[in-house]
């Protein structure tokens, strides 16, 4: 068999390039004259030279030549071609590798006029016979034919002018004027060819029937011995004349179109033959794929279904959608007599082809559930098409390359040439999207694109897979709860489903900025998050007093990160003992919180009292209220007996209008009355108190606040803060470590620099040996300090107060 086989088909030699040698090659076409000059084709050389090259969707290449093509060698009824295919696996075809071929074909008799529709030209060669003497004609110089054309020699019988009728005038081209608007012309001792590429500026459309065809009416002149001679070189292809009716293909030629006809008045059709690639089907054989020929007066019809043998199907794009069309290469062969010509054949090359089907694609998941792999299968397609890239979450990637991604992707041919594509993927891939569902169920999702190719077309589509596995496999968090003397702790241990949920404590988000504003806990090691909160905090809820204790919970749920809905709840409730609400100072000073219960739950902290109405919280929050005072005010009252003395007062709440409480908190204090402590006691000349110098560690902070309050303090992310001039600043500084009630911090001196080096100048003082500048015109305010939920030792704070100002060089402000 070799890399080529060859078919003579009539007055075409037909060259077929075998696909396994030349399949995803870069190939050239070259003929080769007689003088053995390689002459390389190009689509224009090949429509005027009577070559056609086509490339088929079924991995097929062929190349055709006419019989009076420029390069093929005529000898009495044989012509030769002989071709060069240069092939390489480059698209600069280094390395190549060379295929020579030459063919013969016998072909004859040659009808008087024969006309061929290749699908690239027409061509129309006409016999020779009663010369006519013209007296008016273009002469051309003898040597003009052999310069247009290597391949054309000057003898006995060379065209000297071609003369085009049209509607309007006739023009009349000299032979290197038609060489050079591309058409091709020649001549033997026995016929004259015209061939009119179908871009020609000459061609006319014309109407038969309602088909429409391409047309050329001309005159070619040539010289034989002493006489110019005229031959009538007309030629006409169907242009159109397809129709789709009922899934069948309906093409109409009609017969004897007035460009063929001009000058007959008599017709008889000798011979109508039709098949399918250029070969002849009979009678049977049409009956047998279900074909139709008819033949009436005016016009022969073929009807094929769409989808028989002989035609296939290919692969299509229309505007991204990937579809079929149906492609058949239908040929008739068409002889008549008439007065004028006698015998004419006609013989046209017609691919067609149906107009776009979008193709329903099916995708299938066959995932293996035990294995833990997706497994999807796309498909089928027509053998054109390619996988050639997949998209995975945005970023696309060539077929080999997606296996580093965990893609595999396998080819699967099945028995009618058809193919699909399989992709396996783990459900552990990065890209393997993963969402909790219900109970023990997650959802595992495929998402990605495929891009595809069609040869030899290089058409583009691109298919979106998209698949979803539920999964017996969701392990879903667990949490155990406990509470110490003063806090609450919960302990979440990680499941496989709450990687992106979210804690929430009473809808309120539990950030780490959150947890640090509110003096919170919160870690997480990866397996497990943990939540401390203290019992005295505004998102714990307090449900009832109780002798025993004080009852309170904290709740808090997981959120979805994307939807926000709630995933899981837990919940810890301990009882924690009254004294955590209440301090007896031994100087009669009382320190008493009174909480908010979740049964009146439009208790406005801020508005509770003591007996004395007139007594009010120094500190509230959402779900707090403290107070502090001396036992000797606000409407205590006491009790003695023999060994106490007890101070009690209540904590109330009064609605608007109604001097009944909803709300009442009784406390106490007991002082013992008598107590008898031995004291040793000398005289003795103490010497004067003096202060001896230690060393150690101190941990201190500086804070800027927002407000009087101290309460808001600036978080990092909200600095360079911007201020005003004479606006007031709000500074604290506070001792950390050690947490020793015998310390208390004093401030010396401080001082502002305009740069963060403590060294720098310009410098001004704003405290001077624990005083105020006396110089500067806004004085630094001392704050007191006094104990609160956030300050349990006010001796470790001291805070002040300044004024926004800048420094300034001689009458300018500087800029840093």
């Amino acid at each position: 068999t070799g890399p080529m086989s060859l078919e003579c088909l009539g007055n075409l030699l037909r060259i077929t390039l075998t696909a396994e040698y030349f399949e995803d090659k870069y190939l050239s076409f070259s003929v080769v004259d007689q003088s053995g000059i390689a002459w390389e084709l190009d689509e224009t050389m090949a429509s005027q030279c009577g070559y056609t090259v086509t490339y088929s969707n079924r991995s097929t290449i062929e190349f055709r030549a006419s019989a009076l093509s420029c390069h093929s060698r005529l000898e009495k009824d044989v012509f030769t071609v002989t071709i060069e295919i240069k092939a390489s696996r480059t698209p600069d075809m280094k390395n190549a590798a060379t295929h020579l071929k030459s063919a013969s074909c016998h072909y004859g008799p040659w009808s008087p006029r024969e006309l061929v529709c290749e699908s690239n030209y027409m061509e129309v060669s006409v016999r020779r016979e009663v010369p006519q003497t013209v007296k008016e004609f273009i002469q051309d110089e003898p040597e003009d034919w052999t310069l247009v054309f290597p391949e054309a020699k000057t003898g006995e019988a060379s065209i000297w002018q071609v003369v085009f009728h049209q509607p309007e005038e006739k023009k009349a081209l000299l032979v290197s004027n038609v060489w050079s608007a591309g058409y091709g012309l020649n001549t033997t001792d026995t016929r004259v060819l015209l061939r009119i590429p179908y871009t020609a500026a000459q061609i006319q459309l014309v109407k038969d029937q309602g088909v429409t065809f391409y047309a050329v009416r001309s005159s070619v002149f040539y010289k034989q011995r002493w006489m110019i001679l005229m031959v009538d070189t007309a030629v006409a292809c169907p242009v159109d004349g397809v129709d789709y009716a009922n899934e069948t293909i309906i093409w109409t030629v009609p017969k004897y179109i007035q460009p063929l006809s001009a000058g007959a008045t008599s017709f008889k059709d000798v011979l109508v033959e039709a098949g399918v690639d250029l070969h002849k089907l009979s009678a049977k054989e049409m009956a047998s794929r279900k074909y139709e020929l008819l033949n009436d007066l005016n016009a022969i019809t073929m009807k094929i279904p769409i989808g028989a043998e002989g035609g296939y199907y290919k692969t299509s794009v229309s505007n991204g959608q990937h579809g079929t069309k149906y492609t058949i290469n239908l040929f008739l062969e068409h002889q008549w007599e008439d007065n004028k010509w006698g015998l004419t054949k006609h013989t046209i090359i017609k691919e067609i082809e149906t107009p776009f089907e979008q193709a329903e694609l099916a995708i299938t998941n066959n995932s293996n559930l035990s294995a833990r792999i997706m497994n999807v299968t796309v498909g089928t397609f027509l053998p054109d098409v390619e996988l050639v890239n997949l998209t995975i979450e945005g970023a696309t990637v060539a077929v080999p390359e997606a296996v580093q991604h965990g893609y595999l992707t396998y080819r699967v041919r099945y028995a009618n040439g058809s193919k699909a594509y399989i992709i396996q993927v783990p459900f552990d891939a990065p890209s393997v999207k993963k969402e909790y569902l219900r109970a023990d169920m997650r959802a595992y999702t495929l998402n990605v694109t495929l891009a595809f190719i069609t040869h030899p077309t290089s058409e583009t589509f691109a298919i979106p897979v998209t698949t979803v596995s539920a999964v017996k496999d969701a392990v879903l968090p667990k949490a155990r709860g406990f509470c110490d003397g003063r806090n609450f702790h919960l302990i979440i241990i990680h499941g496989n489903v709450d990687q992106n949920w979210l804690p929430f404590i009473s809808d309120w988000h539990l950030t780490p900025e959150a947890v640090q504003k509110y003096n919170y806990s919160l870690k997480d090691n990866g397996t497990h998050l943990a939540i401390s909160v203290p019992f005295l905090s505004s998102h714990v809820r307090y449900e009832d007093f109780h002798v025993s204790g004080i009852k309170a919970s904290l709740h808090l749920t997981l959120k979805d990160g994307i939807t926000l809905a709630n995933r899981r709840d837990f919940s810890v409730s301990c009882r924690f003992s009254p004294s955590e609400l209440i301090q007896c100072l031994p100087n009669g000073t009382v320190v008493v919180t009174a909480v908010k219960l979740v049964g009146v739950a439009d208790l406005d902290t801020s508005l509770l009292v003591l007996r004395d109405r007139q007594c009010k919280p120094s500190l509230v929050t959402e779900k707090t209220a403290t107070f502090k005072f001396s036992v000797n005010t606000c409407g205590t009252s006491r009790k003695v007996n023999s060994s106490t003395m007890t101070y009690e007062n209540d904590v109330l709440y009064f609605r608007p209008g109604n001097n009944t409480p909803v709300y009442q908190l009784k406390f106490a204090c007991s002082y013992a009355i008598k107590q008898t402590v031995d004291v040793r006691y000398e005289s003795k000349n103490n010497p004067p108190p003096s202060i001896k110098p230690g060393f150690g560690t101190l941990a201190l902070s500086l804070k800027l606040f927002k407000e009087k309050s101290y309460s808001d303090p600036y978080q990092e992310s909200e600095y360079p803060v911007v201020k005003y001039l004479r606006e007031a600043l709000y500074f604290e500084v506070e001792l950390l470590q050690p947490k020793d009630a015998r310390l208390e911090i004093n401030l010396d001196d401080c001082w502002a620099t305009n740069s963060q080096s403590l060294d720098s100048l310009p410098q001004w003082p704003i405290l001077i040996n624990g005083c105020e500048n006396n110089e500067d015109s806004y004085r630094t305010v001392f704050h007191e300090v006094n104990y609160s939920l956030r300050v349990k030792l006010p001796q470790h704070l001291k805070r002040f107060e300044v004024r926004m100002f800048t420094f300034v060089q001689g009458t300018t402000l500087s800029q840093e």
